[in-house]
């Protein structure tokens, strides 16, 4: 199984021209579409989600992860085996929780290069051939052990909202088991409480909860949390006694 995660949205051509290298490259392998509406450029959030995400993956999955606003840069690129999965993207913090939160963990530097190359879209022309070769039981060429950014001040846990859904729920960087179900959050100068779901709230109210992938949303029953509440992306989240 390949496994997608990227901040290209699906309004342009960029999915699927990946999608066709996949397809290329590995014919008869599943490929998700896990998420393309991770900030535009954020490394920092996509990271977060990521870690959050790579909970959900099954042993043996490959996940191309790209947000990468230093394509064509210093940057180098980098395949990381985490807890029996594989992850491949460049090597700019985007992986970094990920690492750091796996129990047993690998990387290595890519070194192969295909024939031609976009100096803007390595996502189509280096990571997702590397990741059709992982895929069906192939290694590209690695140096290893690679040592990867681990940017400074990344804390275990972010509180801050990294992701907006359509619905307007506000994700944070925390996971929901490192949080006391007594606390209270505020947020854009509002507080709200905990509640185990939307329904233990009236319609209009808003709350704080574990959701799907583990991690503290912040959210409104039947009602937009961002637009309700005021929440944007990067607003900081004050956790309270």
């Amino acid at each position: 199984m390949i496994v997608l995660f990227t901040d290209f949205g699906i309004e342009d051509f960029y999915l699927g021209q990946l999608r066709m290298v996949l397809e290329r490259d590995a014919p008869g392998v599943p490929v998700i579409d896990y998420c393309h509406t991770v900030p535009n450029f954020d490394v920092k959030a996509g990271a977060y989600l990521l870690a959050a995400a790579a909970q959900t993956l099954p042993p043996g999955a490959v996940c191309v992860a790209v947000v990468d606003p230093g394509v064509g840069g210093v940057r180098d690129a980098m395949v990381l085996h985490a807890d029996g999965r594989w992850f491949v993207g460049p090597d700019n913090g985007l992986l970094a929780v990920v690492m750091r939160r796996a129990a047993d963990a690998e990387c290595h530097k890519i070194v192969w290069r295909p024939t031609r190359m976009s100096v803007s879209f390595h996502g189509r022309d280096l990571f997702a051939p590397v990741a059709a070769m992982l895929a069906t039981g192939r290694m590209p060429e690695t140096e290893s052990p690679h040592t990867a950014v681990n940017p400074d001040g990344w804390p275990a846990e972010l509180p801050e909202i990294i992701y907006i859904d359509h619905y307007g729920n506000a994700f944070t960087g925390v996971r929901a088991d490192r949080l006391d179900p007594a606390a209270t959050l505020r947020v854009a100068g509002r507080t709200v409480r905990f509640a185990e779901t939307f329904s233990a709230v009236e319609a209009g109210q808003g709350f704080w909860y574990g959701n799907s992938v583990g991690l503290v949303e912040i959210a409104v029953n039947r009602g937009n949390a961002a637009q309700q509440l005021g929440v944007g992306l990067g607003d900081p989240v004050e956790i309270l006694n």
